[in-house]
């Protein structure tokens, strides 16, 4: 089972209906080749890296504490894309403020910010235009070290299913 890792805040509002695209850089990890939108379906990984109150138009978001080893992390929804391009004309990612939940100088900030040797050029960001479900059953986790780090995708494991 592929697993898309998102902030916690974004994977709620995807899951409420107040946001419907997916805005990407790319981790630090992803490899010299870069980010893709490389698979169609996933399911939401929340993460809580990151102080994500700061980066959101929504008021009164407190981030919750980083996970821990042997935390219980629940997987509730799953995503199809219907849409995944690579935007590199600022007008185009501020045309899509409607849809996302994250302030213009974060995504302005993402768009500009260059890391080369990482596949990551200034001028750009990927946008996935998204449909998202409920699971009938969440998944359940333990959180585990090898869910950390800067990279987008995990290959989730059933066996680890609680």
């Amino acid at each position: 089972m592929i697993a898309f890792k998102e902030w916690d805040v974004v994977c709620d509002a995807l899951e409420e209906g107040r946001q419907s695209v997916i805005l990407r850089k790319g981790g630090i990890h992803e490899g010299r080749e870069g980010f893709s939108f490389a698979h169609e379906e996933f399911v939401l990984f929340p993460t809580r890296f990151h102080a994500q109150g700061d980066f959101v138009k929504i008021p009164g978001v407190v981030a919750k504490p980083e996970w821990q080893i042997g935390d219980e992390l629940v997987i509730r929804s799953k995503v199809k894309v219907t849409q995944a391009l690579t935007l590199t004309d600022w007008e185009d990612v501020a045309q899509l403020a409607d849809l996302h939940i994250w302030t213009e100088e974060t995504i302005r900030e993402r768009f500009f910010w260059e890391k080369t040797e990482a596949g990551m050029l200034s001028g750009s960001i990927h946008v996935a235009y998204v449909e998202v479900e409920s699971l009938g059953d969440p998944i359940v986790l333990s959180y585990q070290k090898k869910y950390g780090g800067c990279r987008s995708w995990l290959e989730l494991n059933p066996a680890d299913f609680r």
